[in-house]
């Protein structure tokens, strides 16, 4: 069957797809599998999905979309699975504005009802030439290389949270302004979490030489099982020299907490992937996230923190207690960023 599709979310990025896609009804259960599906709610909230370009577009009823089967563990979004077996016909759930689709289990009361989708098919992609017979389409298609270690790698900088809206992706644009206005050449990353280009959109607008994320890697979700390799990948992707130069250094986001679902503390575990860290900003919402933090990383882990920034630095208060309680620096992204930027441009030197 032939259908037209009116959006392609961003997830699907590395299956290259037109909006003309042809679909089969066996259909691969597994994640990052490639679906065309048809919206069955118009939502008021939580009603967008990110096309491939980056651009938000608005979900409407009967739009037929092209998405990825994916998991999703949100503390304030969806959470959902992938169902043993999908067919055509299914009601499945959009899981996140980048198009991943799965049941949803459970839904945070600030977004909603997740947006129910009926399954129209598996797009197929043709590798070859002429070929009429068509193979289920995935997003492992194009993907990076893999690779088994980091032995080797220019320096590289974490950061990461105590939980979901903690001011991660803040704090690394603004580090990331501030090294490139320093004339260093960054690359970016974002390690953790659900499909979405949003975030490593906004490292490349603000000076980052290349910025990828696991998505790129052809993970749709990433997991305790599969973090510490996809990282592995993206680390030694952003290795490789761009127009004929080596970066300087890569600048990290962890997505998520560093307790959450989606792999953060097995990449902090990875003696291959601390071993180049130069530079570890922890972001915390409150003063107990930030003692509770510093003091996991370093009893669990043995891993120290460079400078702590977040919410818990919003004012004077959560500063000082960093300072005089935790002796770390204490540093805004919001009101100093070049300041957090100097403070890791220190470590880097």
């Amino acid at each position: 069957m032939k259908v037209l599709l009116n959006k392609i979310t961003s997830s699907t990025r590395n299956a290259r797809l037109s909006r003309e896609v042809m679909l089969g009804s066996n259909i691969v259960a597994e994640e990052g599998s490639v679906l065309a599906v048809r919206a069955l709610d118009r939502k008021s909230t939580y009603n967008e999905v990110e096309d491939v370009h980056g651009r938000m577009a608005t979900v409407n009823k009967g739009d037929i979309l092209a998405g990825v089967l994916g998991e999703r563990r949100a503390l304030h979004g969806y959470s959902g699975i992938i169902p043993a077996k999908v067919e055509v016909g299914d009601i499945l759930h959009l899981l996140n504005l980048g198009g991943v689709l799965g049941l949803c289990t459970s839904a945070n009361p600030d977004v909603g009802p997740a947006c129910r989708v009926e399954v129209l098919g598996q797009v197929q992609h043709f590798p070859h030439l002429g070929e009429r017979v068509g193979q289920p389409a995935t997003i492992r298609l194009n993907a990076i290389p893999s690779v088994d270690v980091i032995g080797h790698s220019i320096p590289l900088v974490y950061v990461s949270g105590t939980c979901m809206n903690s001011g991660k992706t803040f704090a690394v644009c603004e580090i990331i302004r501030g090294l490139t206005s320093r004339g260093i050449r960054v690359g970016a990353a974002k390690l953790t979490g659900v499909s979405l280009r949003r975030d490593t959109l906004k490292m490349t607008d603000v000076g980052a030489v290349r910025a990828l994320n696991f998505n790129d890697a052809g993970i749709v979700t990433t997991r305790p099982q599969s973090a510490p390799a996809v990282a592995r990948n993206l680390v030694a992707a952003l290795n490789e020299p761009i127009e004929g130069a080596k970066l300087d250094c890569i600048v990290m986001e962890l997505g998520d907490g560093i307790m959450g679902e989606y792999g953060v503390q097995e990449i902090l575990r990875a003696p291959d992937l601390m071993a180049h860290s130069k530079a570890h900003v922890l972001c915390a919402n409150d003063p107990v996230g930030a003692w509770g933090a510093m003091w996991w990383l370093r009893e669990e882990l043995g891993l120290s923190l460079t400078a702590i920034s977040g919410p818990t630095t919003d004012n004077s208060v959560g500063r000082n207690f960093v300072t005089e309680t935790l002796g770390l620096p204490a540093v805004n992204a919001r009101s100093s960023g070049d300041e957090l930027a100097g403070v890791v441009a220190a470590a880097l030197a």
